[in-house]
């Protein structure tokens, strides 16, 4: 498709998971010639996930521009500026309208498949259209940028580690922790304690957690033979997230972002889902274990990290990282990437949309 201005508008509600899958989208479709303007109400995090930018991609601060794009995306529900809405609808009385999107969050529930391409008619006289984010063909597919796959096969996990400051020591496996508040980090610990392990500590709540675990006491069984190394990691930039993911032999990820580029790393990993008073997060992690199709001990794994399991159920040991659970995550991985991007079926469906009203 020909070069169009894209307006991507984004509201901060977690400050990694919102702006980092924007920012992902922005970089994504200015690869494919398309110039974007994002338009973020808190731009801060964007200074350690992208320090130095991207080419054809504009940071603006909320409100954004006065004049809509071609194609106008509200991410997450987000809420358009009213003056961006009646310029919109301005715009359609006279000339093409802005192809008008709202993207959604990424689920593997039934629902993604019954609700993706709807038109929703707008009190403006616009046509909004509900675009989401999925697991099947039958969704709006996963970000994931051209050459992703040959780039990670190219990665060098010794020189990365090395450049952190880091050497593997004989027989030690590399596990990633991204993670929120969870009550379950003194279990796990104790489990990864039980062969040794360098624990790749992401700031935030990982760091706080296991620093909290260890001034408590009692969260070792130790110190143990042959040991929890602890690794506390800056910020990370995007590019070095994935180089993290890659690095791992096990990774626990949270949220929206990191479990689609846990999926595009190969290894067996846990997803956190965001984690909701009323339990609502718990279909949203059951659809996406059937989707995996991964091993009934993985699944247990998974259901005592997100705290859905009995209160009174122990927390399950860490199955091994091979044979069954590192098959099924690399079955997984090649058949999402045989299905076609998120950007490439955004850009297909607007074209669609486009040729439609001319």
């Amino acid at each position: 498709m020909p070069g169009l201005t894209w307006d991507v508008y984004c509201r901060v509600v977690d400050n990694l998971g919102d702006a980092g899958v924007c920012w992902r989208l922005a970089v994504n479709l200015a690869q494919r010639s398309q110039r974007v303007r994002l338009v973020i109400d808190d731009p801060a995090p964007l200074a350690f996930m992208a320090p130095e930018g991207a080419a054809a991609v504009q940071v603006l601060p909320w409100p954004g521009p006065t004049e809509a794009g071609d194609v106008v995306v509200e991410a997450f529900g987000c809420e358009l500026p009213a003056a961006t809405v009646a310029g919109m609808a301005a715009t359609a009385q006279g000339a093409l309208a802005p192809v008008w999107l709202n993207l959604e969050y990424l689920s593997a529930e039934a629902y993604v498949e019954r609700s993706h391409g709807l038109p929703s008619p707008q009190p403006s006289g616009l046509r909004k259209w509900f675009f989401y984010p999925g697991f099947t063909r039958r969704t709006g597919g996963l970000l994931r940028e051209e050459g992703l796959l040959a780039r990670r096969a190219a990665f060098d996990r010794s020189a990365w580690l090395h450049a952190q400051g880091l050497e593997l020591q004989p027989g030690e496996r590399v596990v990633t922790l991204f993670c929120y508040d969870n009550p379950a980090l003194p279990a796990l610990m104790r489990s990864l304690a039980e062969e040794p392990t360098l624990l790749l500590l992401t700031p935030g709540w990982a760091q706080a957690l296991v620093q909290q675990a260890l001034a408590a006491g009692g969260a070792l069984p130790g110190p143990p033979p042959p040991g929890l190394r602890l690794h506390r990691l800056p910020w990370l930039s995007q590019d070095d997230f994935d180089h993290l993911l890659w690095a791992g032999d096990l990774n626990f990820v949270r949220g929206e972002d990191s479990p689609v580029r846990a999926l595009w790393a190969g290894a067996p990993f846990v997803w956190q889902a965001y984690p909701q008073h009323d339990g609502a997060h718990a279909a949203k992690v059951q659809a996406l274990l059937q989707g995996l199709q991964l091993p009934t001990d993985v699944q247990a794994l998974w259901w005592a990290w997100n705290g859905l399991a009995s209160a009174t159920a122990p927390f399950p040991g860490l199955p091994a990282l091979g044979a069954g659970w590192q098959q099924a995550q690399q079955q997984a991985s090649l058949a999402l990437t045989a299905q076609p991007d998120l950007a490439s079926q955004l850009l297909a469906f607007v074209a669609l949309q486009r040729q439609a009203t001319c």
